[in-house]
């Protein structure tokens, strides 16, 4: 099969030394990286997470860009049918694919041509780099009122949980929050696919569904159909500080390791003595079947980070309608602290992050062995190296690079304090217990190995 399609979006007003300047990175790594997140999308609704099967499965898909005067086109060899209904490609679909250009091989040509000041060494430049994205894409809009819920949670959920996350996003559609999402299945796609309904029954034809993925998750966990803005950040680090920063509330559904590492790096953040004032509710919520997750969770937080975590967060169990009115009544005091303080309703930038949660962690062998795990050390340290750890098992369990690793070396080994390894084996083998680290159906063979 051979398609070319027509630029959508901001991709259609280029001038053609912008189309030249794009054009030329093809020959460049970041083209490898387009043509692969060009696969995930239309791969939406494959029923692996392994990005790595993915990839085997479509070695000779091939994409091209192609230069017109009115913009610039993006040719397909070999794509998957199921982005296709009756030979057309799927319109949401068509229009991810340009927000893959635009954000890929666009943002990389912009990178190049600001390296002269531009320092990814520095938290200010990196938090720069990471609105810039945002900005580029157009997705920050200065007119809104805070509004925008982020909502983390597992793509390997139970049907019981899948329908919570229905009803919690159904309630915020409500009362006309939008939502945020790392853009794939499960607890990702459910409050989207609930907002919608909530949207619609008030006649708000406004809804915005924020997706946020970054090139090493996106094929594991694909766009869904309900996205209408879609952000690929360069990394995992950078992909997390969008979250935060654009967000006027969290909700965390269950999860498993990716969940884990949402959390950690977020209480790790509101721990830092410059965030206490910060107002920016934190709600862990569930059906009745998940309440014994979330006191392992909070067991776990509680002996690691302390109770000061614990404290930022509310744990509500099985009450849809309770979450969201408490999320609709905090946006209000959310708009107070930023109108008080001279900051932006829509991108945080009072919130200090310390360099351990921006810099790019490799979740390597090496590196994995070499962390920091042990309880005497501050409590946004540990954050620091505890999200790393369950990054690098999330990249071991669905990433590409992370998938070759392990098959080439074996598990990644991690090792520290006794106790601290004892509670993170068993908050791991929970998540393997309750099936949180592959896709139904899948055996999951770990990827890690805790040395105690």
């Amino acid at each position: 099969m051979h398609v070319q399609l027509n630029p959508l979006g901001s991709m259609d007003l280029l001038s053609q030394l912008e189309v030249d300047h794009l054009k030329q990175n093809t020959q460049q790594e970041a083209f490898r990286l387009f043509r692969n997140c060009c696969l995930a999308v239309l791969n939406v609704g494959s029923h692996t997470d392994s990005s790595a099967e993915i990839y085997e499965q479509y070695q000779d898909f091939a994409v091209n860009l192609l230069s017109r005067e009115r913009g610039i086109k993006i040719e397909l060899f070999n794509p998957p049918l199921s982005a296709f209904v009756d030979g057309q490609i799927i319109k949401g679909i068509h229009e991810h694919l340009f927000a893959v250009l635009r954000d890929i091989l666009f943002y990389h040509s912009r990178l190049q041509s600001h390296k002269s000041w531009l320092d990814l060494n520095n938290s200010d430049h990196i938090t720069h780099t990471v609105f810039d994205i945002l900005r580029n894409a157009r997705v920050i809009d200065a007119r809104n009122e805070p509004n925008m819920i982020v909502c983390w949670g597992g793509h390997s959920i139970n049907e019981a949980e899948y329908k919570y996350t229905k009803e919690v996003g159904y309630e915020l559609g409500l009362r006309g929050m939008d939502i945020c999402t790392g853009c794939g299945p499960g607890a990702m796609k459910g409050p989207m696919k609930g907002a919608t309904i909530g949207h619609n029954k008030q006649r708000r034809s406004t809804g915005r569904y924020l997706g946020l993925t970054e090139p090493g998750i996106i094929a594991a966990e694909p766009p869904n159909p309900i996205v209408n803005e879609l952000v690929i950040l360069p990394d995992i680090e950078k992909r997390l500080e969008a979250f935060v920063r654009v967000a006027h509330g969290i909700i965390v559904f269950p999860g498993g390791a990716g969940t884990a590492e949402e959390l950690l790096y977020l209480l790790g953040i509101m721990l830092h003595k410059d965030n206490q004032q910060q107002t920016l509710p934190i709600i862990l919520t569930g059906p009745k079947q998940s309440a014994a997750y979330f006191s392992e969770i909070a067991s776990f937080i509680g002996a690691t980070l302390g109770e000061a975590a614990l404290k930022l967060v509310e744990i509500i169990i099985d009450d849809a309608p309770a979450v969201a009115r408490k999320l609709k009544l905090a946006a209000a005091d959310v708009r107070h602290y930023r109108k008080s303080v001279g900051d932006a309703y829509h991108f945080n930038w009072t919130l200090q992050i310390a360099p351990g949660f921006q810099q790019p962690f490799i979740p390597n062998h090496q590196n994995m062995a070499a962390l920091d795990l042990h309880l005497n050390q501050d409590s946004a340290t540990l954050a620091a190296n505890l999200r790393r750890a369950f990054s690098g098992i999330v990249a071991g369990n669905v990433k590409d690079e992370g998938i070759k690793a392990i098959r080439q070396h074996g598990p990644f080994q991690l090792s520290g304090e006794p106790k601290l390894m004892q509670m993170m084996d068993t908050l791991l083998q929970a998540f393997v217990e309750q099936g949180r680290m592959k896709l139904p159906g899948s055996k999951y063979e770990p990827c890690y190995r805790v040395v105690r």
